[in-house]
């Protein structure tokens, strides 16, 4: 197997403060560019509405990886599905891609909502979310992710019970 040796480009600043699968939404954190990048390299990224942002699960550990298939989140009533079938730190590299929404843009600070990262965590890349670099064609899924993420993942953190706060 080929390895690859990649730096953070950035961290994320405020936010979320810990790990939690639902009511992700609403809550606005910083995209910090580190020092060794010019201001220049962000030139033009106001622009967009949504950002593209790789980032590190860097709470996780390595023994957190799971190389087979089991139930999403552990419900039975979820069908076992594989490693690469799941969107979670238990993945190999353990790495996330989101999507969130570029507020305002302060020196190096990208201000944005909907980042499902926690404060501190690595940004290994970032770029601008193209539209038309979005799916092709028609979506196909299974009903699970619907009933696993629609219910919660992206209600407001503000509307979490108050036994589980942010």
């Amino acid at each position: 197997m080929a390895t690859f040796e990649v730096e953070s480009i950035a961290t994320v600043v405020g936010g979320h403060t810990r790990v939690q699968d639902d009511y992700q939404g609403g809550v606005e954190s910083v995209i910090r560019l580190n020092e060794a990048y010019p201001l220049a390299t962000l030139q033009g990224i106001e622009w967009f509405s949504h950002l593209t942002v790789t980032w590190l699960f860097h709470l996780a550990r390595p023994e957190d990886v799971q190389l087979h298939a089991r139930s999403p989140r552990g419900n039975p009533d979820w069908p076992p599905t594989g490693t690469f079938v799941h969107r979670n730190h238990r993945r190999p590299n353990q790495l996330a891609i989101s999507y969130p929404r570029l507020l305002k843009v302060k020196g190096r600070d990208l201000v944005v909502t909907d980042l499902d990262a926690v404060d501190g965590t690595p940004v290994i890349d970032l770029a601008p979310y193209f539209e038309q670099m979005g799916p092709r064609g028609p979506i196909r899924q299974p009903a699970w992710p619907g009933e696993m993420l629609e219910p919660h993942y992206w209600a407001k953190a503000s509307e979490r019970p108050s036994e589980h706060p942010v």
